[in-house]
């Protein structure tokens, strides 16, 4: 994710000043987001992408492998068919901050709560 941001703040002429600036950061926190040495959380993602002129998926494209700690089977396409509600959102985008574990117990209680099985 962060050689991303690297690459396309670099194409645009931006330094990790201007671009810290932008975002109310510093250029040292822009630095650890490329290098990887950070995280980078969905609102600022977003925040990133608004400054660039882009979608934030313009970040994910040609990602095939999952994050540090998933197999690629846990890796899924967003397709879908059905409204986005504003708790849908919600929860998208407080998962990621998650861990694994905790992403899994959280999936368990939703599935539950449908009445669904667990897929494999």
């Amino acid at each position: 994710m962060g050689k991303r941001v690297e690459a396309r703040r670099k194409s645009l002429g931006y330094s990790q000043s201007q671009l810290g600036a932008a975002l109310g950061l510093t250029f040292q926190q822009i630095q650890k987001y490329e290098k990887g040495a950070n995280r980078i959380s969905s609102s600022k993602l977003w925040e990133i992408a608004q400054f660039f002129k882009v979608e934030p998926s313009f970040f994910f494209e040609g990602l095939t492998a999952g994050a540090p700690g998933m197999a690629e089977s846990d890796t899924v396409s967003f397709d879908h068919d059905f409204p986005v509600t504003r708790q849908s959102q919600e929860i998208a985008r407080l998962a990621p901050q998650l861990s694994v574990r905790q992403q899994k117990i959280a999936l368990e209680m939703i599935r539950e709560m449908l009445g669904e099985r667990e897929e494999h």
